[in-house]
């Protein structure tokens, strides 16, 4: 029997309006999330990856409602959010919870971390009063850290506890799923690895539904079931960890692939230099959004916008070299 998918986004748009003239009117529009759709099922972790800018970030806080989206469909667990009142939306976020990147920013340093846990316990009014400091204890052991830290503030702790602490409060209302927004990308690299075990860890004792953001895919490769290749406002490509990594189908992929250092020298893949900057996600290209970087651009995708097709299975990529089936980019003449 298959999972059934938990957060259904449909055609999902995030513009923000560029204001002018002496009457502030709106001129235009940055399209940072463009008509956009993807699935994640209950229990599985689907991450989002691309360059800076490229809408991955916005899309976790659309779904949140922390933006209301511009346009588009929402469904967690069957319950179209977008519907749902601020009183509503704010019953509905006990069961989704969101880590953010900076974990000093993110954290009250006013206030000690158990009054910070405490908070979350309160607001949601899913624990007694007289029980929410042993609760809060529970929570900090889960974590990693010591119950007898509960009244430190945050100065006090690494950039790695402190994450953790966030974490905890993530935790503390017992979500279904939990949006991790670039949650290891300030942490040293040693300390990255212990916080993506623990977040392993904790889906596997909670039962917890994952959509992790990031830029750097040898996180993303430690951690992901599916994922979803973002580039300019646009999905260019989802598929399982495996036949991604295995066998990318779209030129954006493939070349952000290519970056990833290696300790194979026997077998090391040549680097794939981009050229040019990315477009504005003001005035983003016509036709495929990525022909004026790829290196296999040709007319059709300076004119026609390309969809998602499948390559193989669950497999899809937003090429018009894919429509004809699998594409091997070292057999393809480039344009550079």
């Amino acid at each position: 029997m298959s999972a059934k998918n938990l957060l259904e986004v449909k055609n999902l748009k995030q513009y923000f309006p560029i204001k002018g003239g002496l009457l502030g009117r709106t001129v235009n529009h940055v399209k940072a999330v463009d008509d956009i759709s993807f699935t994640v099922q209950e229990g599985e972790t689907v991450s989002i990856v691309g360059e800076s800018g490229c809408g991955k970030s916005t899309t976790g806080r659309a779904i949140l409602r922390l933006d209301n989206p511009y346009a588009g469909e929402v469904f967690f667990d069957s319950v179209d959010l977008l519907a749902l009142s601020k009183s509503e939306m704010r019953k509905k976020r006990q069961d989704l919870q969101i880590i953010f990147q900076d974990p000093y920013a993110s954290l009250n340093p006013r206030q000690t971390v158990g009054q910070i846990l405490e908070e979350a316990l309160e607001i949601q009014n899913i624990v007694p009063k007289n029980e929410r400091r042993q609760k809060i204890a529970e929570l900090l052991e889960t974590v990693g850290i010591g119950a007898h830290q509960i009244d430190r503030h945050p100065h006090e702790f690494s950039g790695g506890q402190r994450q953790r602490v966030g974490i905890a409060r993530a935790l503390s209302v017992n979500p279904k799923l939990i949006i991790c927004d670039e949650a290891v990308s300030a942490l040293d690299v040693s300390i990255q690895a212990q916080v993506l075990n623990l977040l392993k860890d904790l889906q596997r004792k909670f039962g917890l539904t994952y959509l992790f953001i990031s830029h750097d895919l040898g996180v993303v490769r430690h951690i992901s079931d599916r994922i979803i290749v973002m580039y300019l406002g646009k999905i260019v490509e989802v598929a399982d960890k495996t036949s991604l990594f295995e066998n990318p189908q779209h030129p954006y992929t493939n070349a952000l692939l290519s970056a990833i250092p290696s300790t194979n020298i026997e077998n090391k893949k040549e680097r794939i230099i981009l050229k040019g900057d990315v477009p504005s996600p003001i005035d983003p290209p016509m036709g495929c959004r990525f022909h004026t970087r790829c290196p296999y651009a040709f007319d059709r995708c300076r004119s026609e916008e390309p969809k998602l097709h499948s390559v193989n299975g669950t497999h899809q990529a937003a090429c018009h070299l894919v429509e004809d089936g699998k594409v091997d980019f070292s057999k393809l003449p480039t344009n550079y």
